[in-house]
């Protein structure tokens, strides 16, 4: 509290610059949730084989922010405590999105080198690999990333400074979504997803550089230095953060708990939605049996609709930059809590809308309204949760925190997929197609439910 009260107020150019990394950050993970269906599904992937190849987020989260964020907790340079992580993970990431969309031409090449006939999902399993590496790289770059507001921004302007973040998030989102529609409609020209991937690439690399250059670390004692010295194992003290972090309060579990059924539900449109657009928006069969000339048929109807998902996460995330620092405002009036909940039943009847259509029109208007719920789903949880950390102890919690992120997505990721997989429609002539719409219901009850146990948190700014 003492180390919180000699920080001094960030400016507005401040808590910008300070979340020009995240920007960078958002703007691949973009590309890479709008553009792995495609490339995966154009290799092969069925929609249960496209779920499990998105494991590769939840599980790199659970595993990777956790042990990423305890260690730079802990880690001493003369570069800082969080930057060599930044760093590493933006570079390393932005190798994988370069290798990504050439994943087919990599295993053809393979081929040819070794002069044998290599497996026909020898493309998939690299487009897997990479998927996996962006995916670990990014979260070892989020936990620490997360921990710099906690560091060095003081508690009374978390709200606001993760809404900052907030605010990157939508407007990394929105450039990454809508650079290649925009193309398009301004000067006709279509931008490959290969060069997307690169733009994406260089996004992540170059503005993370910026961060790790601009951003002086404050110095903190790590908070697990005196557990070190009681315990006999002079180790990782990942039980000991596990512990401590469900000991802060009663509310940090219910907090966890909203958090959980919060990304359940977020996860169902994340992960779908370019699915939903291609299959059931413009009624392109499932093309996954289908031989090359067969596929072709459908090529253009696949990059318009693919074109259009872009533009709906675009607006999406769009809406998300626009309220997302109102929504901190609003939120330092009226309390997180309070906000947050409106947000979530908001962004739950959006989804329950999207269900209900397949009009062009009406899918995106629904998808800008559930922007607001994801505004305040990357900010005010966060901001729940600094009021309970221990100065020292960021980045072990933020990835802590993250388990209840992480872990939904494995469950969206298997069983949402298997049941879609498992939800056929006969087209007729051979050809089948999915109910990706399914996954909007689901997700709409799953944030009514995260809405209810948000009723119950505490804030401290309501207690007496």
């Amino acid at each position: 509290m003492e180390d919180q009260q000699k920080m001094k107020k960030f400016t507005t150019a401040q808590l910008l610059n300070l979340c020009l990394g995240f920007f960078g950050l958002q703007f691949a993970w973009q590309m890479r949730i709008i553009l792995s269906g495609p490339v995966t599904e154009g290799l092969g992937a069925s929609p249960l084989l496209f779920g499990l190849i998105w494991l590769a987020g939840p599980v790199t989260g659970m595993v990777v922010q956790p042990i990423i964020g305890a260690l730079s907790d802990s880690t001493e340079t003369i570069f800082g405590r969080r930057r060599p992580y930044l760093l590493a993970g933006a570079l390393l990431a932005s190798v994988a999105l370069w290798l990504f969309p050439q994943s087919g031409e990599i295993a053809l090449n393979l081929s040819n080198l070794l002069k044998i006939n290599l497996p026909s999902w020898t493309g998939l399993f690299i487009a897997a690999i990479m998927i996996w590496v962006i995916d670990a790289c990014v979260n070892a770059a989020q936990g620490p990333y997360r921990a710099l507001v906690p560091d060095n921004v003081p508690s009374e302007q978390h709200a606001i400074a993760n809404s900052y973040l907030s605010f990157a998030i939508g407007l990394g989102s929105v450039i990454a979504a809508g650079t290649a529609p925009f193309l398009n409609w301004a000067f006709g020209y279509q931008m490959s997803i290969k060069a997307q991937f690169i733009m994406a690439a260089l996004a992540f690399s170059l503005a993370m550089i910026w961060t790790c250059i601009t951003t002086q670390e404050r110095k903190v004692q790590p908070a697990n230095v005196q557990i070190s010295s009681q315990s006999e194992n002079k180790g990782f003290k990942f039980i000991d953060n596990l512990k401590e972090f469900f000991k802060a309060s009663p509310d940090v579990f219910k907090i966890c708990a909203m958090q959980f059924f919060t990304w359940l539900g977020v996860m169902s449109l994340l992960i779908f939605f370019t699915q939903f657009a291609v299959h059931n928006v413009f009624g392109v069969p499932d093309t996954t049996t289908m031989n090359t000339p067969e596929k072709l048929q459908y090529a253009q109807a696949t990059i318009d609709a693919t074109n259009y998902s872009s533009v709906g996460f675009a607006i999406f995330n769009l809406i998300c930059f626009l309220v997302s620092i109102p929504i901190g405002i609003l939120s330092s009036h009226f309390g997180n809590k309070k906000v947050h909940i409106t947000t979530l039943v908001v962004m739950a009847l959006t989804f329950f809308g999207l269900a209900a259509t397949t009009d062009k029109t009406e899918v995106l208007i629904f998808i800008a309204i559930a922007g607001i719920g994801w505004a305040s789903i990357l900010a005010l949880p966060f901001a729940m949760l600094s009021e309970h950390i221990k100065s020292g102890s960021e980045g072990s919690i933020m990835g802590i925190f993250n388990i209840f992120i992480a872990g939904p997505q494995v469950l969206v990721c298997t069983l949402m997929a298997w049941f879609i997989n498992k939800c056929t429609i006969d087209l007729g002539g051979g050809l089948i197609n999915h109910h990706w719409e399914y996954s909007f219901l689901i997700g709409g009850v799953l944030l009514l439910i995260a809405a209810l146990m948000a009723v119950s948190i505490n804030e401290k700014s309501e207690k007496v």
